[in-house]
């Protein structure tokens, strides 16, 4: 694992340099891109072969030289950095966009523009949040109902921002495929003494669904 500079971001690179596709992953609203759960889905993701590009958007970066913790701003606010995070890797070869939580969903926002223009290859989120948690009214699946991506959600089946059954009632797009990973929450974790599964259990069986998804859906 190193940290690579390119342009004005900073990348936190995980994987071999000359992977099949590199993972552009932004992190979720509360934690950064290092957190113990993105760096364990770095991790998994890279073990199967992807290269994986870590960033964090200003107001996240800023936090670490800083004692104000601004709050997240709104999503849609936080375009402009993710594309210039994909120009930044422009010339990695194959590139997947995605993210934790909320950078998943900065991601899936900018995916058709950058799909068409032959940019990305496909979406890759973990643990989107399709509602804010305790408010299902609240959805956040408006651009998904048509999104024209290749894109692959891995969800925990309980996960507070949208559970395997809040979710089956929604409008997606046919481009869509769910990963549902049994007992998970918002990390992908389980309840071991429940499930049977362990956070590792299923952040392997996330990034084997990633490597074939991806050779069947996005690298043809």
């Amino acid at each position: 694992m190193r940290y690579d500079i390119a342009m004005s971001e900073t990348f936190l690179i995980t994987g071999p340099d000359n992977p099949s596709a590199t993972i552009l992953l932004a992190h979720g609203a509360g934690a950064p891109m290092d957190s113990k759960s993105m760096t364990a889905a770095a991790g998994a993701l890279a073990a199967s072969g992807f290269r994986v590009a870590r960033f964090e958007f200003a107001y996240m970066a800023a936090r670490r030289t800083s004692d104000a913790r601004k709050p997240p701003p709104k999503a849609e606010t936080l375009i402009p950095e993710y594309r210039e995070a994909v120009k930044a890797l422009a010339n990695s070869g194959p590139l997947i966009i995605g993210g934790k939580s909320m950078g998943g969903r900065v991601a899936s926002m900018v995916a058709d523009d950058l799909y068409e223009q032959g940019s990305i290859f496909g979406l890759l989120c973990l643990g989107y949040p399709f509602h804010p948690p305790g408010k299902p009214q609240q959805l956040r699946t408006a651009h998904l109902k048509n999104l024209r991506t290749p894109a692959l959600i891995c969800q925990g089946t309980r996960d507070e921002f949208g559970t395997r059954e809040e979710v089956s009632t929604y409008s997606l797009s046919s481009t869509i495929s769910v990963l549902w990973l049994e007992d998970g929450d918002h990390d992908l974790a389980p309840r071991k003494k429940i499930s049977g599964f362990s956070v590792a259990d299923h952040l392997a069986t996330m990034a084997a669904r990633a490597k074939a998804w991806a050779d069947e859906s996005c690298l043809r």
